[in-house]
């Protein structure tokens, strides 16, 4: 179709196309489903081969965050049924760490819950980094802690970060719909900070909150113009006891043309498929290496994630390889432009979501499922999962 060459030779020569175009792609009809992923995918092999680049999360501090965000199970007034504890110390972090790199991860993402860290918390945060560098000094880190105040991005950079992941989320018009204590100029402002230390921006989005396609194409345009070096396209985990617990929006389908999009109008950039891939994507996560060209490995920041064996196993099937840790992800043009920024950015992408690893401190275990089955009304509960993984038992990380 005329559409799809268009944006097949636009992205094959790193142009953007034009957000009509882009709300052409996510208005494709599921016959021509098959044909919007080879053309996406041809874009995405011009740029980044066959390598799937693997990240791996460390969840440093678990729930209790007085921010009000919809979608997430760590918020105030939660009542998921989730982890939740204190900073881990910086060799249990290293520890957990340890499990998703020998998984072949070569990116290593640290999070926290919380409005912003405080000065202290980028202290803990820095002798973190040091004890997974000490351990293995080739590995990448990325930082996810939330609203960063001055000097705080210089610091982490002074510490061995090589990235800062703040998702935008959603559009700029809806923003104030999910969330109410900060703003999504808050979110850009952050954004800006990390970049502006030289660290690799990382920041993305979360499909299937009931947003328009047109929020969808304002937020991927809006991140292009950032400067994200990586985009992850999270999707919507509707956790019970959250407000948007009945946002059952996305078939395997609708989050294909999503990728697609996002490949189309970041065609040089690192996309990442990240929370939410198992459970909307399922039996077609295959397809999505195709569209993106990074996942994170294991399981996410309050729910579990397929088995590490088994990500592995899906790239080698689909024809994929994993991206080594001396190869760089990002095109040299884009690298390039990346390490001049402030004294040299990794250049390499990476970043978080609403995601997480394991290395968590002994808490009380409250039960494994966030629903037992499908409801009455159609909803599929049955697929999430509650992370209680690597939580003080003696189970092994999923990695």
């Amino acid at each position: 179709m005329d559409l799809l060459d268009t944006l097949t030779a636009k992205g094959l020569r790193g142009e953007i196309p034009t957000r009509e175009e882009a709300l052409a792609v996510l208005a494709t009809t599921d016959d021509e489903l098959l044909d919007v992923v080879a053309a996406a995918g041809r874009v995405r092999r011009q740029w980044f081969g066959r390598r799937v680049k693997l990240n791996y999360l460390v969840n440093l501090k678990s729930g209790l965050c007085p921010e009000d965000c919809s979608y997430c199970s760590q918020r105030l007034g939660s009542k998921a049924e989730i982890l939740k504890y204190t900073w881990l110390k910086p060799d249990q972090a290293a520890e957990a760490a340890k499990a998703g790199v020998a998984g072949g991860a070569k990116r290593v993402c640290l999070v926290a819950s919380g409005r912003g860290p405080t000065d202290r918390d980028i202290d803990r945060v820095a002798d973190t980094i040091s004890a997974i560098k000490d351990a293995d000094p080739a590995v990448e880190i990325c930082a996810c802690l939330g609203l960063l105040s001055d000097n705080q991005a210089e610091r982490l950079k002074a510490a061995g970060a090589d990235a800062y992941n703040h998702n935008l989320n959603t559009s700029e018009g809806t923003y104030g719909d999910i969330t109410t204590t900060h703003t999504y100029a808050d979110r850009v402002d952050t954004v800006q900070k990390a970049h502006g230390a030289g660290l690799s921006a990382c920041s993305g989005l979360i499909a299937g909150m009931g947003e328009s396609d047109g929020d969808l194409v304002d937020v991927v345009f809006a991140l292009r113009e950032l400067g994200s070096d990586s985009v992850p396209v999270n999707f919507l985990i509707p956790f019970e006891g959250t407000p948007l617990a009945k946002e059952w929006n996305l078939t395997p389908q609708r989050c294909l043309r999503i990728l697609a999009m996002v490949r189309f109008v970041c065609p040089d950039v690192e996309v990442r498929i990240a929370g939410g891939r198992e459970v909307h994507l399922r039996s077609l996560q295959p397809l999505g290496l195709h569209l993106a060209n990074s996942i994170f490995l294991g399981d996410y920041l309050t729910s579990e994630g397929q088995a590490g064996q088994a990500d592995l196993d899906m790239i080698k099937d689909a024809g994929f390889e994993v991206e080594g840790a001396g190869e760089a992800t990002l095109p040299r043009h884009r690298a390039d432009v990346a390490a001049a920024a402030e004294g040299g950015a990794c250049g390499t992408g990476g970043g978080c979501g609403p995601c997480g690893g394991h290395g968590a401190p002994a808490v009380e275990e409250t039960g494994a499922d966030a629903g037992t089955g499908g409801s009455e009304d159609g909803l599929r509960s049955d697929l999430v999962r509650v992370r209680r993984r690597g939580a003080g038992t003696e189970l092994a990380p999923n990695a």
